[in-house]
């Protein structure tokens, strides 16, 4: 296996495309395998791991404290999630849990975006900071973090605070005030449209979508 220390700065971007590439097709068999139930057995297989892929200027890869820290208009995706920062850094514990820390430049936000196609929503989060905690699907943004749930492209939901997490797994908030909230007085807040309007636009989007694949 190519030592990453090797391919740094300019490849960058050209090694997020190989390292997505290697992690989507070399462990294709294993996947397939176990996601084939064992002869006479009717246990489902578990859910697949989406893959990572990570675009950013600059790299520095450390394999003995299984380190990474990319630098420079950094982009992350995983599955239906992206991430934009201009620092990550990433590590991975002794039991191959994944965590990560985002970073942005003075005058900047990091900004988290998560689809949820099923139900026709997007989830859009900004702060100045976001750390990720893979064991629980967590994303905490900090700092002026705002929160904002889009429903057939049109803001529904908007909360404001110091901190906010998101479960992306469960689709489930969190929010606490401080001093440094993006809402007023450092408080919490939260504006949230009623659920009828909102089943209302789902239904809209399910009827033009519809339409589209009947033509």
């Amino acid at each position: 296996m190519t030592d990453l220390r090797t391919l740094l700065a300019p490849t960058t971007r050209l090694l997020g495309a190989v390292l997505l590439t290697a992690s989507v097709f070399a462990p294709a068999h294993a996947q397939d395998a176990a996601a084939k139930p064992a002869a006479g057995s009717s246990k489902a297989a578990p859910a697949e791991e989406p893959s990572t892929l990570i675009l950013s200027d600059t790299l520095h890869y450390d394999d003995v404290k299984k380190q990474s820290v990319f630098t420079g208009n950094v982009n992350m995706t995983r599955g239906l999630m992206t991430l934009t920062s201009d620092t990550l850094e990433m590590h991975e514990d002794a039991q191959g849990g994944q965590y990560g820390t985002a970073t942005a430049n003075k005058g900047k936000v990091v900004t988290i975006r998560q689809e949820r196609p099923d139900t026709f929503e997007l989830i859009e989060g900004k702060g100045l900071r976001a750390e990720y905690d893979g064991t629980k699907s967590t994303f905490d943004l900090i700092g002026q973090a705002v929160v904002i749930r889009y429903v057939c492209g049109k803001p529904f939901d908007t909360i404001r605070g110091e901190r906010v997490r998101y479960n992306e797994k469960t689709g489930t908030y969190e929010a606490q005030g401080g001093p440094n909230s993006a809402a007023a007085g450092g408080r919490v807040r939260s504006v949230a449209e009623p659920r009828a309007k909102s089943d209302a636009a789902v239904a809209e989007c399910r009827k033009q979508q519809a339409a589209k694949k009947g033509r």
